[in-house]
Formats: structure tokens, C-alpha cells, sequence
């Protein structure tokens, strides 16, 4: 099996070649990513805790789901399918803001991302993907903000940076 491709991209988005995934976050390389977040009708967010064998951040907490594009791939239609491959559900999803971050791990890993923030509705239980996800929970933005105070060590780095910009954005 042949190793996921990210897609390296400028500050600007366009896109300048292909990297291994696995090297890419070693290299702390720039490429292009997606983080979801899906409400439900009382303005809660799915969360999502890693699962275990996670090669990093396992039983973190995060949002919804994140990932990469493939290639050709749009964001809307990679956060569809990555929502599908890891929650078990597909939703309408809309792209509401995008920035770039750096969040280095405990494991000598770098995420350096493009990330395309993006915005579902959903009312349901997911059927989470136990290869992909522990488990899940609704929480209130408030809440979350408040939780990520008090225990930052169950929640990724990744998620910490993205939530600040989310709530912004909620508010």
C-alpha cells in the first residue's frame, strides 16, 4: 500500500507539489488541509476523541473530523468523504474560513497547515469508525472554551489553535 499524498501548497493555497504524508509532517512542511465541525440544532459540536492507535495525538479530543485532500479533491467534497469515513454520516457542509498554523508534537511530528475550516448541521448519532474514532460527544462552544482552560492536555494542539478561530468566528 502506497503512502497518502499531501498536497504542498504556498501561503497563498496554490498548490506546489506532492509529499509523502508521513514525511511531510516531519519535515514540518506547509500543505493543505481540512478540520469539519458539525452543529447540532442546540449550537452544540460534535467532538471526537482519537482512537488509540492514532500515530499521533491517540485519545486526544478534537473536532469533528480533519484530514487532507487528494488530489482534484475539493474541500467540501474531502470533508464529505473523511465525515462519511470516520462519523459514518454525510451532511451539507460549507467553507466559512482558512488559515495556516504550525503545531508540533510530542513524537518529532510537525503539523504545518493550510486548513480549510468547515461548517454542517447534524442532529443525529454518528456511527463512528472504532479504526478511526474512540468515541464522541456534544458540547456548547462555551463549554468547550471553558474545558480547554481547565484540561488542555486531553485536547490536541491542533484543535486548541482551531477552536480560538472558530469561536471567533461563532460569536
Amino acid at each position: 500500500m502506497t503512502e497518502e499524498q499531501v498536497i504542498l501548497v504556498d501561503e497563498n493555497d496554490q498548490q506546489i507539489g506532492l509529499m509523502g504524508k508521513m514525511e511531510a509532517h516531519k519535515k514540518a512542511i506547509l500543505h493543505r488541509a481540512f478540520s469539519v465541525f458539525v452543529l447540532n440544532d442546540k449550537g452544540e459540536i460534535m467532538l471526537q476523541q482519537r482512537a488509540a492507535n492514532k500515530y499521533h495525538s491517540p485519545l486526544l479530543w478534537a473536532n469533528t473530523c480533519c484530514s487532507h485532500q487528494k488530489v482534484d479533491e475539493s474541500n467540501l467534497d474531502a470533508g464529505k468523504r473523511r465525515l462519511q469515513e470516520e462519523m459514518g454520516f454525510v451532511t451539507e457542509l460549507k467553507e466559512v474560513f482558512s488559515f495556516i498554523y504550525k503545531a508540533p508534537f510530542d513524537n518529532g511530528l510537525t503539523e504545518h497547515e493550510l486548513d480549510h475550516v468547515l461548517l454542517g448541521d447534524y442532529n443525529d448519532d454518528p456511527k463512528i469508525n472504532k479504526e478511526e474514532v474512540e468515541n464522541y460527544k456534544w458540547m456548547t462552544p462555551l463549554s468547550i472554551k471553558k474545558d480547554i482552560q481547565q484540561q488542555p492536555e486531553i485536547y490536541t494542539a491542533w484543535f486548541k489553535i482551531i477552536f480560538d478561530k472558530f469561536y471567533d468566528y461563532i460569536k
